[in-house]
């Protein structure tokens, strides 16, 4: 075991002295309770470090209940007071700073593994005194001849003294000996017990080989046989035990007598039980929780029955942060008590249960021949369920959820699947508004399991220098001069191939390498605009060539944007004026002084600040003079009107309105999407300043563009 800290080595010597004095009363040893809290230290530690462990090791435990028998705490009471200690000290005093759920639930599965140890080490030595006695017994029947009194006594000694039951019949189940410890298992006289035959003590839950081992035993076929068997007893309560029965053979070996020997395990397994359930059910509402569903889901799915079938709701409650966030998360439990009795309600079926997965999250699963009916009106009965308002605190809160379903044949997908197939539907039924529930689409799981597997790589992809940028030429309309070019990124995808912005950029916001990203972007656009300049110079109006770089709202609100912009030119060499940052109109709609202080910084040192997609939001015309824009670019869907001839005169008329707003404001006017020379030399017309579009090129490596303005200077 390694060394534990030192405060936590003080912690786990106050955890092993509650565990010494709450067990020292019940254990059957000589050492003083000082010599039992240092035999506990170790397994103390041993069950310390299980519980924060990365991996969950049943086997420690185990082992530590192993431990307690070696240790003399035999007593059922030493086990029940040592899972008491550790369920409520474990977590208290050994689980530091970690998650209490998931403390909690794995403190749960370490006392279930004691238990399970303590079961196993204990019955090895009830086995061990098993066999013992049976060879005495064994040894005094067949040594009548030769030491009948000395035999007799021995026998009487180990059969009155035992801790377990013992109980001798003939071959036809005629009882016809016990001894003490077995007539207090069953609770009434010796003349109860005794007036009964073997063949009485039938049980429902009896294993179907208990009886044909009995049978193999008497005929003398077998010598024993070892089995797990319930009796009832007189008051009509039930007794459990590990039953070992022996055959007696005579000096001939002629079968004789039967020799049964006893331990009583009934509180243990009551024990065992409450701990399953304990591992098996949510604490907060007594759903079944994740483990239990998966091994029904697991059942269901795997069926190899005929026509058989499953279906599953997986249910998200819609706006539960919310009320935890404002309420407090009491109120926040009461409510989810609340939605755990209506769905149970919902689920009363055979073949049909609910569970609690944790959080808000909750499935419903139903199987059988017709689930295809079936799925759809539970999913319906649970949404009726949720209608009803639920009274918390005085409040009356409204409760909606989303539900995605999967249903189909069993035998064709594993839990997994069905589950993940699950959760991404319920996503879907929330994206669309929630308060609904959607059909699982294998096609919309390829493209979420597609997108999560792009979302995961991108970390990684940018570390790899996958990404890299193409330029699409800025046209100077009046001479047609090329005056600049925006950046495009794109992704050179190991299995997918090269991925436009519009595949990976709203994951990358959404996960925020947006900023790693945009600042690798700007840095490759700046670099490369200075190379333009040291090797061709500037554009025939005598400018520097400009580069346009796009910003996400998520770079926007980065409180490092203006600084890391500011370096990355200085680093360069590249003058400010030829930079342009394009932010989308929809970025800027109802913006805050805050949100445009760093675009005024940056237009206050030179730098053009572009209104991209402009035409596609809701902005306010005469909104435009409290934003730091010089450049107006209008969205392609102006300029698809223009493809046809003669032109739309209403598109002609908006745009001609906007270019004409736009430079009373000394505003410069970019269109987006050229793809004719009409279209162009119309949008001249209008007084439109620079385009692009595939028209004049797509986007392209940035040697490109030097061959597009030599074209120019020699056109």
């Amino acid at each position: 075991m390694t060394a534990e800290p030192d405060g936590l080595q003080d912690r786990l010597r106050r955890f092993a002295t509650i565990w010494s004095r709450a067990v020292y009363q019940v254990t059957s040893t000589s050492l003083t309770r000082v010599e039992l809290e240092e035999r506990l230290l170790p397994l103390a530690g041993r069950l310390s470090q299980a519980l924060r462990a990365r991996t969950f090791d049943a086997e420690e435990g185990r082992a530590v209940g192993a431990a307690l028998v070696s240790a003399h705490c035999t007593d059922p009471e030493s086990l029940s007071r040592s899972l008491d200690c550790v369920d409520a000290y474990l977590v208290l005093y050994c689980g530091e700073d970690g998650p209490q759920e998931d403390l909690r639930a794995r403190s749960s599965r370490l006392q279930h593994a004691m238990a399970a140890g303590y079961a196993g080490a204990l019955r090895d030595r009830t086995l061990a005194e098993q066999e013992a006695i049976a060879w005495a017994a064994q040894s005094a029947r067949s040594a009548v001849a030769e030491a009948l009194h000395d035999s007799e006594a021995r026998f009487r000694a180990v059969f009155e003294g035992a801790a377990i039951g013992i109980g001798i019949a003939d071959l036809d189940g005629n009882i016809l000996q016990i001894n003490g410890a077995l007539q207090r298992m069953f609770g009434g006289s010796e003349q109860t017990v005794r007036g009964r035959s073997v063949t009485d003590w039938t049980h429902p839950d009896d294993a179907p080989q208990v009886w044909k081992l009995y049978e193999e035993l008497v005929r003398g076929e077998r010598d024993h046989y070892h089995v797990e068997k319930a009796f009832y007893r007189p008051d009509g309560t039930v007794l459990w035990t590990n039953l070992t029965v022996s055959l007696l053979r005579d000096a001939d070996g002629r079968p004789q007598y039967q020799l049964a020997l006893m331990e009583d395990t009934t509180e243990r397994r009551l024990l065992n039980l409450r701990l399953r359930y304990e591992a098996t059910h949510d604490a907060l509402t007594g759903l079944p929780n994740r483990t239990l569903f998966f091994e029904r889901l697991e059942k269901a799915v795997s069926s190899a029955g005929e026509g058989q079938r499953f279906g599953l709701c997986y249910l998200d409650l819609d706006g539960f942060k919310t009320i935890n966030d404002s309420l407090g998360h009491a109120a926040g439990d009461r409510l989810l008590v609340e939605v755990a009795d209506r769905l149970q309600s919902c689920a009363t079926a055979p073949g049909e249960m609910v569970a609690r997965l944790g959080g808000d999250e909750f499935v419903a699963l139903t199987t059988g021949p017709d689930t295809e009916a079936e799925v759809d009106d539970l999913a319906a009965r649970i949404m009726h369920a949720l209608v009803a308002p639920v009274s918390v605190e005085g409040r009356e809160l409204t409760v909606r959820g989303s539900i995605g379903i999967v249903e189909g044949p069993a035998g064709e997908r594993g839990p997994a699947e069905v589950l993940r197939s699950a959760d991404i539907t319920m996503y879907r039924a929330k994206s669309a508004g929630g308060n609904r529930f959607e059909l699982a689409d294998p096609e919309a799981d390829l493209k979420a399991i597609t997108r999560h597997g792009l979302t995961t790589a991108l970390p990684a992809a940018l570390d790899r220098s996958e990404f890299f940028i193409e330029y699409q030429p800025l046209v100077h309309l009046g001479d047609g001069s090329v005056r600049g070019a925006e950046a495009l990124v794109r992704w050179l995808h190991p299995q997918h191939g090269v991925l436009g912005p519009d595949r990976f950029i709203p994951l990358a916001e959404h996960t925020g390498l947006i900023v790693p990203l945009g600042r690798w972007v700007l840095e490759q656009s700046v670099r490369q605009a200075r190379d333009w300049q040291e090797q061709y110079g500037g554009h025939p109006a005598g400018g520097p060539l400009r580069i346009n770089v796009n910003l996400s709202p998520c770079q926007l609100t980065h409180p490092g944007l203006v600084q890391d912009t500011v370096d990355i030119l200085e680093r360069a060499g590249l003058e400010p004026e030829a930079l342009c940052l394009e932010v989308t109109e929809s970025a800027l709609i109802g913006a805050d002084d805050d949100l445009l202080k760093p675009l005024r910084r940056l237009a206050e040192m030179g730098v053009d600040i572009a209104l991209d997609d402009f035409g596609t939001g809701y902005s306010n015309l005469a909104n435009l003079r409290r934003l730091p824009v010089s450049i107006l670019k209008l969205d392609r869907s102006f300029t698809q009107g223009m493809q046809q001839f003669p032109a739309d005169p209403v598109d002609l008329k908006i745009v001609e309105g906007i270019v004409s707003l736009a430079h009373s404001l000394d505003l410069t006017v970019t269109v987006e999407g050229v793809e004719t020379g009409a279209q162009a030399e119309q949008l001249r017309i209008l007084g439109c300043d620079t385009a692009q579009g595939w028209y004049y090129a797509r986007p392209g490596p940035p040697e490109r563009l030097h061959d597009l303005a030599l074209a120019d200077a020699t056109g």
